[in-house]
């Protein structure tokens, strides 16, 4: 899950300091997230699945399919 969110930011060309202002945190916060050292609350994940257009189940690992469901 986590090199998904990595991954998907850097398909953006953001780093993770303009993710983090995207999302009303610190860098160092966003960046806990990235490495799983903290787990990502469920509104978090919510607004990166909406950023990135694409589920949650994707950016949780439960599926391949990246395209949101209908």
């Amino acid at each position: 899950m986590y090199s998904r969110i990595r991954d998907l930011r850097e398909d953006m060309d953001w780093n993770q300091t303009k993710m983090a202002k995207y999302l009303g945190m610190s860098q160092t916060g966003y960046s806990k997230y990235e490495t799983g050292e903290n787990d990502i609350p469920t509104q978090v994940l919510i607004r990166l699945a909406k950023i990135h257009n694409t589920s949650t189940d994707f950016l949780l690992g439960l599926t391949n399919e990246r395209r949101p469901y209908p």
